[in-house]
C-alpha cells in the first residue's frame, strides 16, 4: 500500500517553551501528554496529520532497545544528546501495523516487532479520552539521527478533532516535509519501500515523492539553502529539516528565491526545525 504522512516529530529539550513558540505563530497546541515509556509530547493537529512536539520526561523509565525491539524513547533520548533539537522522525500512516512490519522486514528495511501502546488524552474541551497506537519501525542504516515508522491509530475517533485543528493563524494542513541528504539518490530505495510509492521524480536537486497525504522532498544541502534561505542541518544521511504548512491568510511577498511568497520560520526561532508557511494550493 502507499502510505501518506501521519505525523512528524519535532524533538526539543523544553516542551513548554517549544509549545509556546508554536502558539506565538498562531497554532493551537494541545496540553501535555505523557507516554508510559518516559517521553512526553504536545500536538499541533491538522486534518489527518499532525506535528508531535516531543521531549524526554522523568515520569517513567525508558526501556532500552533489544533484539528486534526498537525503543522509541531510547532513540530520542540518545538522538537529543548526540545531535540536539530538530526534526527527528518521519511517520507515515498505517492501516495494519503488523502487516507493515512484515513488509518492511521482507523488503530489508528493518526487522522489528510491532510496538503497541496506549495513553490517556484530553480533548480541546478538557474532557479525558483514551487513545492507542501500534507502530511498525523501519530503518535507513545510513541515517542514524532520523527515525522512521508507520503508525496505526487504534481509536482514531478519539484522537482527531476539528476543534483541535482550528488554528488562529488559519493554518489548514500540512503540505509536506523537506529532508536533506548529501546524495538524495542514495536513499531512494529505502524511501520507495517505506512509502510504498513506486513513482517519484528525481532531479539534480533531489527527490520528490507524492504520497496519498503530503509530499516528501529530499534535497541536497545547497538546494535546501536556495529553497529556504537557511542552512541545512548537519548530520549523516536523511535529516528532517523543514515542514510545509498551508496558510490561506498568508500575505508574504513573493521573491525570485520564493516565488510562492512563502514565509520562512528558521531553526533559530523554532528549536532546530524550519517551518514554511505557504499560501494554500489553488483549487
Amino acid at each position: 500500500m502507499q502510505r501518506g504522512l501521519d505525523h512528524l516529530i519535532h524533538l526539543v529539550e523544553n516542551l513548554d517553551a517549544a509549545g509556546a513558540a508554536y502558539e506565538a505563530l498562531g497554532f493551537k497546541v494541545s496540553c501535555e501528554n505523557r507516554h508510559p515509556f518516559g517521553t512526553k509530547n504536545r500536538i499541533v493537529q491538522f486534518p489527518g496529520v499532525f506535528i508531535e512536539i516531543l521531549a524526554i520526561g522523568d515520569h517513567a523509565p525508558i526501556p532500552e532497545a533489544g533484539p528486534r525491539k526498537f525503543s522509541f524513547a531510547a532513540f530520542h533520548r540518545d538522538r537529543l544528546a548526540r545531535a540536539g533539537e530538530g526534526g527527528s522522525a518521519l511517520v507515515l500512516e498505517s492501516r495494519d501495523a503488523k502487516a507493515d512490519a512484515a513488509a518492511f522486514a521482507k523488503s530489508g528495511i528493518g526487522d522489528f516487532e510491532p510496538f503497541f501502546f496506549e495513553r490517556r488524552g484530553r480533548r480541546p474541551d478538557g474532557t479525558e479520552t483514551h487513545v492507542a497506537f501500534e507502530l511498525a519501525f523501519a530503518e535507513d542504516a545510513a541515517s542514524p539521527d532520523t527515525s522512521f515508522f508507520a503508525c496505526e491509530h487504534k481509536h482514531p475517533e478519539n484522537f482527531w478533532s476539528e476543534a483541535a485543528q482550528a488554528h488562529p493563524n488559519g493554518g489548514t494542513g500540512l503540505l509536506g516535509v523537506l529532508l536533506t541528504a548529501e546524495n538524495p539518490s542514495d536513499h531512494h530505495v529505502f524511501l520507495k519501500e517505506f512509502s510504498g510509492v513506486r513513482d517519484f521524480r528525481a532531479s539534480s536537486l533531489g527527490l520528490h515523492i507524492e504520497t496519498p497525504r503530503g509530499r516528501i522532498e529530499v534535497l541536497t544541502q545547497g538546494a535546501f539553502l536556495l529553497r529556504t534561505g537557511v542552512p541545512a542541518p548537519d548530520g549523516e544521511g536523511l535529516r528532517l529539516a523543514a515542514i510545509r504548512v498551508a496558510s490561506p491568510n498568508l500575505k508574504a511577498p513573493a521573491s525570485p528565491a520564493r516565488p510562492r511568497g512563502d514565509q520562512v520560520i528558521g531553526p533559530d526561532r523554532l528549536f532546530g526545525l524550519t517551518l514554511l508557511l505557504e499560501p494554500a494550493p489553488a483549487g
